[in-house]
């Protein structure tokens, strides 16, 4: 940890331990880093949102799971030498996830290129060339001469009310 690279990861499964819970790992590896690396907790679990997952998604979740298992199986049996792993690459911290209907691996370095850190969103998204299309399904009253296609355009909030009809 003391290299140029200053990462690593723990995988813990929720029944390994009683005693070894995902706060303990944390709050070890916090205190014994000493400023050296610091920690974050990611629970799978808890960055899912939107209800109850559905059989695709637990199905979907398997199989990037396996992927991922696989890949890093791959990259440490690529790394190691002489007993050590030397995962000093770019390509040796990536995400999984959908890119133009293929699952490939994006390695973090090219993903912050791209990324939006402030809205948390990327910079270039896709749908945005939708939206005129929607806004004509929609009946909006819109200038064709003066839409710009494929910028984000920020609505304001009004307060909602029966009287007006919301």
């Amino acid at each position: 940890m003391k290299t140029d690279i200053q990462r690593g990861l723990v995988l813990r499964n929720e029944k390994c331990h009683e005693h070894y819970t995902t706060e303990f790992l944390y709050n070890l590896y916090s205190s014994e880093g000493k400023g050296i690396f610091d920690c974050r907790i990611n629970v799978l679990g808890h960055l899912q949102q939107g209800g109850a997952p559905t059989p695709f998604d637990r199905n979907y979740g398997t199989k990037l799971g396996v992927k991922a298992v696989l890949w890093m199986s791959e990259k440490l049996q690529q790394v190691y030498t002489k007993g050590r792993v030397f995962a000093n690459s770019g390509d040796t911290a990536c995400v999984i996830g959908l890119r133009k209907k293929v699952v490939a691996f994006s390695p973090v370095t090219e993903l912050k290129k791209v990324t939006d850190f402030e809205h948390r969103l990327p910079q270039e998204q896709w749908w945005l060339n939708l939206r005129l299309m929607l806004k004509m399904l929609a009946n909006y009253q819109i200038s064709l001469t003066e839409y710009i296609s494929g910028q984000m355009e920020h609505v304001t909030r009004r307060t909602l009310s029966i009287e007006k009809g919301f």
